[in-house]
């Protein structure tokens, strides 16, 4: 990059293309902020990683970028599940470098070959897996996105109440909860995320967000993470009057998850 991304006007390009889309909507809403923080995420990362001033930007640049596609989404389908609709990721990448809109956002201080990164992190972002044949400087931008998406994730899941993350109350899903299967629990002692054909189950589906804490590349981005014990949270044993929120045999399944992932972030919990 030749020059400092206006951030300023980067982010105005984005509230006038969301200005579009009706923000009462809670899924609007919260695709906007989840984009900003995101966004931010994305910041910190760089930060932490000690990329120079212009790498920051434009991995700041790509956090607001990656999820453009769940506006129009939204519009069209109505629901952010891929599988009924579209895969959000390709559809925003084609949005944005396809039929144009890229040229609605700031990116004078970027070289060709930084828009044609833009995209393919953009386009990957979502994947279970990155491909083998990146260059190492698309691989580190992809896994700072990556990572990033991925943070705020543990806030969404927590912060949804329970009858909206599970499709049940509380009582119905313990009342008809089985524990894991063997190949879900594989996953968690091979520290990997469990493929989505894998998952048969309620219980097994919340496992499975757990899982992604595997999938972060950066010890910063575990750093960030655990310091804002979302998923610290969000994996907890009992309420907040102690009372225990799981079945014995759920509890002990959760229980090998949250110690697999202590061993991989040195600790769940915010450390003091």
């Amino acid at each position: 990059m030749d020059r400092a991304m206006d951030r300023k006007k980067a982010e105005a390009a984005f509230l006038a293309y969301t200005a579009g889309y009706d923000s009462s909507n809670p899924m609007i809403d919260h695709k906007i902020k989840h984009t900003l923080r995101v966004a931010s995420l994305c910041d910190r990362i760089a930060a932490g990683l000690w990329l120079d001033r212009n790498d920051t930007d434009y991995a700041w640049f790509l956090g607001l970028l990656h999820d453009i596609g769940r506006f129009e989404q939204v519009r069209r389908y109505g629901t952010f599940i891929d599988s009924v609709s579209v895969d959000h990721a390709q559809f925003g990448a084609d949005l944005l470098f396809r039929e144009g809109l890229i040229r609605t956002f700031p990116t004078d201080s970027l070289a060709e070959e930084d828009l044609a990164m833009a995209e393919t992190c953009i386009r990957l972002h979502n994947t279970l897996s990155l491909p083998d044949d990146l260059t190492e400087r698309t691989k580190l931008f992809c896994n700072i996105l990556r990572d990033a998406d991925k943070i705020d994730i543990f806030r969404v899941i927590d912060e949804l109440p329970f009858e909206e993350r599970i499709g049940s109350s509380r009582n119905l899903f313990l009342a008809e909860a089985e524990k894991a299967g063997g190949e879900v629990m594989r996953c968690i002692l091979e520290h990997r995320c469990v493929p989505r054909q894998l998952r048969r189950t309620r219980f097994e589906g919340f496992l499975s967000h757990g899982c992604l804490a595997f999938e972060l590349i950066f010890d910063e981005s575990r750093r960030i993470a655990r310091s804002q014990g979302y998923l610290a949270h969000y994996l907890a044993e009992t309420d907040a009057d102690g009372n225990p929120l799981w079945n014995e045999e759920e509890t002990k399944q959760l229980r090998i998850l949250k110690e697999e992932i202590g061993k991989v972030w040195g600790g769940l919990s915010c450390p003091g």
